[in-house]
């Protein structure tokens, strides 16, 4: 009998064309002709959206493997956020289902009297989620034990994880979906900005908020700047982090959130006034990588089981969450050793032609193809908790011409989407009663996105205008297969 993987490898691997390992993220494209296999039909709702690039696309009977159309399947392109789904299943089957990042509040030396005659430290997991509620809880915690001051140090460990200054060089300063990384993050390491008219000039606030705890922060600062561009500026600085913004461009008031680019301390800094509000004094925050081996726990917080926090990645899109998944699954100690972990993983699992150069698809230098994205789908189920990956995806149902939900339809969508400037991708599953397909669609022009200027990256000219056209063309080559196929 032949085994089931190799009639999947052996209908893939007929369609694809060649493929390069260590190609470019930017891919020339000649004057293309149409290939055996090609849906004319969707051909004609390519044409008809008038995007620039490429768009390669597969779908697939999920249960058989037979491919039912194709296009450009082996064209390597940037994955965006679709590679968030590969993550997934590298980081289920390195750390499995029930892994839960735990963030610690310890101690060395004995409490007398409410003093602790030694140090407390705050140890960092890397859980993703810790936000300024939870710390507040935990303050509150510590302050049931009795503890009301400490007579040594207060130390923040973030040495779970590297320190990574940003995720990727080539995205603006102020973009809170490009943050820093460490052992210890929190609020997704972004601070609270808020600006408000105060008689000829300007209030300007910066705060760690959550639901229920708003405290102030000084650690991180913020000056009017008079110019008109750029709009943010990140002026560095240690112990305080400054920004300037350009007073032009506050207009009537409003707020943001600002990425960190130190995040222990500033979760330091959180925590020791949220432990002030619950009666403990503690030193300014001082940052360690790692808790000494005598160091006692106190209390801890357990984030929620990894299932959770990878489903609420997938369908939030977090770039922090996929990356610190990514690299606590390979525990290497560089953003590139990880991905390189990653992609190594990724090409002997499924036998792709991926690379990867991050954990969230920020980077425009990772690269996949529409193939390589159905043969993952395909083959999920083969990998040790893969099947969970589709149950993960965040489920949608079939749309009409209109981009409606059509309630009456049986037809249920999982999928992982996936967008840069000049990029807009989906890949997953397509379910009705009796049969699934699994698809993917790669909409990118690499040379367009390269050419934009730093400053305009946040909505670069013609840039959201291109990404509604290519998601509608998204949900009309579905309600296409859905029409073919199921």
């Amino acid at each position: 009998m032949i085994a089931r993987r190799d009639v999947l490898a052996g209908l893939l691997a007929a369609l694809a064309g060649p493929v390069w390992a260590d190609a470019p993220a930017v891919v020339p494209r000649p004057p293309r002709r149409p290939e055996p296999g090609e849906d004319r039909a969707v051909n004609r709702l390519i044409e008809a959206a008038k995007l620039s690039g490429a768009l390669a696309y597969v779908v697939a009977d999920r249960a058989t493997g037979r491919v039912l159309a194709a296009r450009d399947a082996g064209l390597l392109l940037p994955p965006a956020s679709v590679a968030k789904a590969i993550t997934t299943l590298y980081a289920l089957e390195k750390l499995g289902s029930s892994f839960r990042f735990r963030t610690r509040l310890m101690r060395r030396g004995a409490v007398v009297n409410g003093r602790l005659e030694g140090d407390l430290l705050l140890v960092g997991g890397g859980d993703p989620n810790l936000d300024t509620d939870t710390l507040g809880d935990l303050a509150a915690a510590l302050a049931a034990t009795g503890l009301r001051s400490v007579a040594g140090r207060f130390i923040v460990c973030d040495g779970a994880l590297p320190r990574l200054w940003r995720v990727s060089a080539d995205q603006p300063d102020h973009l809170g979906y490009n943050p820093a990384i460490s052992g210890l993050n929190l609020n997704y390491n972004r601070v609270h900005f808020e600006w408000k008219p105060a008689g000829q000039g300007w209030q300007l606030a910066m705060d760690a908020r959550g639901e229920r705890f708003v405290p102030p922060v000084s650690g991180v600062q913020v000056a009017l700047a008079a110019r008109e561009m750029p709009i943010f500026s990140y002026e560095g600085g240690e112990p305080v982090e400054r920004w300037t913004v350009a007073e032009a461009a506050l207009g009537e008031g409003g707020s943001r959130w600002l990425p960190v680019r130190r995040p222990a301390p500033y979760a330091g800094e959180v925590f020791g006034k949220l432990a002030a509000a619950q009666g403990v004094t503690l030193p300014p925050a001082e940052v360690e990588p790692h808790p000494p081996a005598d160091a006692v726990e106190i209390v801890a917080h357990e984030g929620d089981d990894l299932p959770k926090v990878l489903a609420d990645m997938l369908r939030f899109s977090t770039n922090l969450t996929a990356e610190v998944v990514g690299l606590t699954a390979s525990g290497a100690g560089s953003l590139a050793g990880s991905a390189a972990a990653m992609t190594d993983w990724a090409r002997r699992r499924f036998g792709i032609s991926a690379r990867f150069v991050d954990h969230s698809g920020l980077g425009a230098q990772s690269v996949i193809t529409a193939e390589d994205l159905v043969r993952v789908m395909l083959r999920a189920g083969q990998a040790r908790q893969g099947e969970m990956l589709a149950g993960l995806m965040r489920e949608t149902g079939l749309t009409d011409a209109e981009g409606k939900e059509m309630k009456s339809s049986p037809i249920r969508i999982r999928a992982k989407s996936g967008t840069l400037n000049f990029v807009s991708n989906l890949a997953g599953y397509v379910a009705a009663p009796g049969r699934d397909l699994a698809f993917a669609i790669i909409a990118a022009d690499p040379e367009r996105r390269a050419a934009v200027p730093m400053y305009e990256r946040e909505e670069p000219q013609g840039g959201p205008g291109w990404t509604r056209r290519a998601r509608r063309l998204h949900r009309e080559m579905i309600r296409r297969w859905a029409e073919a196929y199921l």
